[in-house]
């Protein structure tokens, strides 16, 4: 559904992941599900698709089709679905990474700070934790690491700082709260994108979207049948490399593990070696795409060992 999120990379993605139109796949991060209508347009009568998502939103843009099935949940489940939705595997996992258009257009989501808003940022609107909850009791500390290593926020010391004072006399509850509170450590000539970092580490937070990426990506080297392709949409640079360093070695240091032999054990072999980017038209027509990067890979015949098990209890 447009209205609902404009899909990145379309074309190029599916094209990557749909190589048995009899197969199983799963479209992670289901959102308005335009990724996922693709991809049922590839399926035969055989074929079936697995789709995620824990925002109930995305409930609505369920597919009426019996071959498609939506859970209601974290994609970092991916592999323990696929004990109980399939019969070996799935064929293709794709994810399309970061916040949907509609999550970011709906003000009282919090997501944005073009809206002021209740401070929420919950992409599972039953999650406990807010970005106004971690705002008013993270120390100054923990606030400076979030902000420094998910925004990579300029002088995130100071921004830190200027949060826990001025929650000193004053929660800080909306959107516009915040922006009061920093608003001494905005550039005045790029007073939006330093915003958007500092938004951008707060939902990773809240979400805890680098431990459910982690979860994913063990999930999906397990879940996958050998021959089985990855395929994720990343956003910004942590997404991307985590997702490259998994690729390259089986772990999201990128730090590549060989047996007495000198043998790898990554479960991975990488189709594109380097990112596909969004062609300029389509930059042009959807800026989300500006920043996307599509990486593909394959799994290899060798299973890799079973480092899950349990998946993230």
């Amino acid at each position: 559904m447009s209205e609902y999120h404009n899909p990145v990379l379309l074309k190029e993605s599916v094209d990557a992941l749909v190589k048995d139109a009899r197969g199983t796949y799963a479209d992670a991060t289901f959102g308005g599900g335009g990724h996922s209508r693709e991809i049922m347009s590839r399926l035969s009568k055989e074929g079936r698709l697995i789709a995620f998502d824990r925002d109930k939103d995305a409930q609505q843009n369920a597919i009426d089709d019996p071959r498609f099935t939506l859970i209601h949940n974290d994609f970092r489940f991916i592999y323990n679905y696929s004990l109980t939705e399939t019969e070996g595997g799935y064929d293709g996992i794709m994810a399309d990474l970061g916040v949907s258009s509609h999550q970011f257009d709906t003000a009282e989501r919090g997501f944005s700070f073009r809206y002021n808003a209740p401070l929420d940022m919950r992409m599972n609107v039953q999650g406990t934790t807010t970005a106004a909850d971690i705002v008013n009791s993270y120390t100054q500390e923990e606030l400076e690491k979030i902000l420094r290593i998910y925004g990579e926020v300029e002088d995130a010391r100071k921004v830190a700082r200027l949060i826990t004072t001025y929650r000193a006399t004053k929660a800080i509850e909306t959107t516009e709260d915040l922006d009061n509170a920093i608003a001494a450590a905005l550039p005045s000539f790029a007073e939006h994108k330093f915003l958007a970092k500092v938004y951008q580490a707060l939902r990773i937070e809240v979400n805890q979207e680098m431990r459910s990426l982690e979860k994913f990506l063990e999930g999906a080297a397990l879940a996958l049948k050998p021959g089985g392709r990855l395929v994720v949409i990343t956003y910004h640079s942590l997404e991307d490399r985590m997702v490259k360093n998994y690729i390259k070695a089986g772990n999201i240091e990128g730090e590549v593990v060989r047996d007495v032999f000198g043998r790898s054990e990554t479960p991975f072999e990488a189709v594109n070696r380097k990112p596909i980017l969004p062609a300029e038209d389509e930059i042009a027509t959807n800026t989300r795409a500006r920043s996307a990067k599509l990486r593909v890979a394959e799994k290899k015949e060798i299973s890799p060992r079973a480092t899950l098990g349990r998946n993230d209890k």
